[in-house]
């Protein structure tokens, strides 16, 4: 299959968390179609495979995604239950940063952004200059679950707030012809409004419910293991119990808003090609799960490229 498309490609790699481990496939597929972007912008996850791919080390960042099971995932998760999230990232970090080394951006052989929102003033920062790692990591700064990361006066967060499929930074930086990947695009379905919601005659649960006593980790004072189970549960839930965990809550808070505002930067800044994976299945935190998210990358990639190749004619140099 070989596709040639005018001037300069750029691809820009949504927010998604563990359904990012599709950006691996959607790359890997378009490099086999004789397609290799010249401008690689991410957001959040996004941020993180592109990163790697411009470090030359997307197939280091696959062999890492595809080992990892649901002990090793929480074995990342670098719990501190004070300060301004559930976990500090460090490390994940460390992982990231023993592969890339000190990579600076603008050595990089392809032109690469990072998103990131600065706590406060809600700008969109882009981050084109500097270390690799650290603009990974403050575009993967999910609220609540990982630290904010500060650089130099600005206190930064995950980009996927303000730009979640960032098509607008790559026409910025010169990209003549841009490919969206959109992981959240069946996630949502097609939200629309409830106007006369009817409670009914059962009793509503209260926010205000007490959790299971058995379920607390108070119940075994000093016991380590009791709560890191209590954590686990809230990353991966119960299958027996469709009560929202917190890490849930926020998670489909973050996807829900993602999702609207994805809808509506991308109606008034359309990329040339959008490719969206069917990753509604994969729950956030499942990180385990990348051989399927891949796979969804690869297949979503190629079933586009062979509509797109009947419809190449405006775009084909």
């Amino acid at each position: 299959m070989g596709v040639r498309m005018k001037g300069k490609i750029g691809i820009a790699l949504g927010g998604g968390a563990a359904r990012g481990w599709a950006h691996i496939g959607v790359i890997k597929a378009l490099r086999d179609a004789g397609i290799h972007p010249d401008i690689v912008v991410g957001t959040s996850i996004g941020a993180v495979v592109g990163g790697c791919y411009v470090a030359n080390h997307l197939d280091h960042l696959e062999e890492f995604a595809t080992g990892l099971s649901k002990r090793s995932v929480f074995s990342y998760l670098d719990f501190s239950l004070t300060g301004t999230s559930l976990i500090s990232g460090q490390r994940l970090c460390s992982k990231l940063e023993a592969r890339i080394k000190i990579r600076r951006i603008e050595d990089m052989e392809k032109k690469f952004a990072a998103v990131a929102t600065e706590m406060e003033s809600g700008h969109e920062v882009w981050l084109k200059r500097g270390r690799l790692i650290d603009a990974m990591r403050a575009s993967y700064a999910i609220p609540g679950v990982f630290r904010p990361v500060r650089v130099k006066n600005r206190w930064l967060m995950d980009g996927a707030i303000v730009n979640p499929v960032p098509v607008s930074v790559c026409r910025a930086l010169g990209a003549r012809t841009v490919i969206a990947v959109n992981l959240n695009s069946d996630s949502c379905k097609q939200g629309t409004i409830i106007p006369d919601y009817d409670f009914g005659d059962e009793p509503v649960v209260s926010c205000h419910e007490e959790p299971v006593q058995a379920e607390a980790p108070q119940q075994e004072p000093g016991n380590t293991r009791s709560a890191l189970k209590l954590l686990h549960r809230q990353f991966f839930g119960e299958k027996n119990d469709d009560t929202p965990g917190m890490t849930s809550v926020m998670m489909d808070a973050v996807n829900i808003t993602q999702d609207r505002i994805a809808r509506s930067r991308l109606a008034g800044d359309p990329p040339d090609l959008m490719i969206s994976p069917r990753l509604d299945d994969i729950g956030l935190f499942e990180f385990y799960r990348a051989n399927e998210a891949i796979e969804a990358g690869r297949a979503a990639t190629n079933f586009k490229l062979n509509e797109f190749q009947e419809n190449i004619g405006e775009l084909v140099s």
